[in-house]
């Protein structure tokens, strides 16, 4: 396979799978019946913004790079923000379940 070849192949490879690699923190809620009270939890949901078509040569090469650092950095950011919510969610339960014991 020649050198060209390979790296079209490679690239359209990767802009399949990078096509629905952003992630965006939810809450969801659930009865706690321990507290008697609504408990909420945060998590990661997988969404799909855009799909990169019809691009040729170094546009499609820009294109992937872009769209792997935004991927990168939504995981990293709605991470962050999972964890601290799910910290502070923690913190209410917590403070909730002493209340009506």
């Amino acid at each position: 396979m020649p050198k060209s070849a390979c790296f079209r192949f490679l690239a359209l490879a990767a802009v399949v799978l990078l096509q629905a690699c952003m992630v965006v923190p939810r809450t969801t809620q659930t009865f706690d019946p321990e507290c008697r009270a609504v408990a909420n939890h945060m998590v990661l949901e997988q969404v799909q913004l855009g799909a990169i078509q019809h691009c040729s040569n170094e546009g499609c090469v820009a294109l992937i790079i872009g769209a792997g650092v935004a991927a990168v950095a939504s995981v990293i950011i709605s991470g962050t923000i999972v964890v601290v919510g799910n910290v502070a969610y923690w913190l209410e339960r917590r403070a909730e379940c002493l209340r009506v014991q």
